[in-house]
């Protein structure tokens, strides 16, 4: 049962390389782990085999041309007028998928607009939707508040709470 497993999970690629990298850390004489690594290596040794038999095939229809296997040829035709009929669809697919990003991005700078309206632009608090004072400070929500210091008149950023150009305390 546990050699089925390992086999079956050897066949898969990626993750047969995967349990190949973990395989190595587990004792080698298990014979379980024996058993998955001659799996592996059979596979990695099919695997070699079909590409060399698929550079063969290239190479020889490119010499001998499609006439000389007609039933071969029209198959290779059908598969790429499928293969070009794949690819487009994936390409709408795709196009589908940039768009939906855009949407949801777009969706994202709203909410954020949204939220930097309701943001009180002297304390930093998040207020609820429709209240048009900052329900922490008082100050008139949707404006750019200008904070002035009280002392010297130096305009200061909002949410500070002294003053860059004398020190003043601001009240924020």
């Amino acid at each position: 049962m546990a050699n089925d497993m390992l086999g079956g999970l050897g066949a898969l690629g990626g993750l047969g390389d995967l349990l190949g990298g973990v395989t190595k850390l587990m004792p080698q004489d298990d014979p379980n782990i024996k058993m998955f690594n001659a799996q592996k290596e059979v596979s990695d040794l099919q695997k070699q085999a079909e590409e060399v038999y698929a550079e063969i095939g290239r190479k020889v229809y490119e010499a001998d041309g499609a006439a000389a296997y007609p039933a071969l040829a029209d198959k290779l035709k059908l598969i790429q007028a499928n293969l070009a009929s794949a690819q487009e669809q994936a390409g709408a697919v795709q196009a589908e998928v940039d768009a939906a990003n855009a949407r949801a991005e777009e969706e994202k700078a709203a909410q954020a607009a949204a939220v930097a309206g309701r943001t009180c632009p002297s304390c930093g608090t998040v207020n609820a939707e429709g209240i048009k004072f900052c329900n922490e400070c008082g100050t008139k929500l949707g404006e750019s508040a200008k904070v002035y210091c009280p002392s010297c008149g130096a305009e200061a950023a909002a949410g500070t709470r002294f003053c860059g150009s004398c020190g003043a305390n601001l009240g924020g």
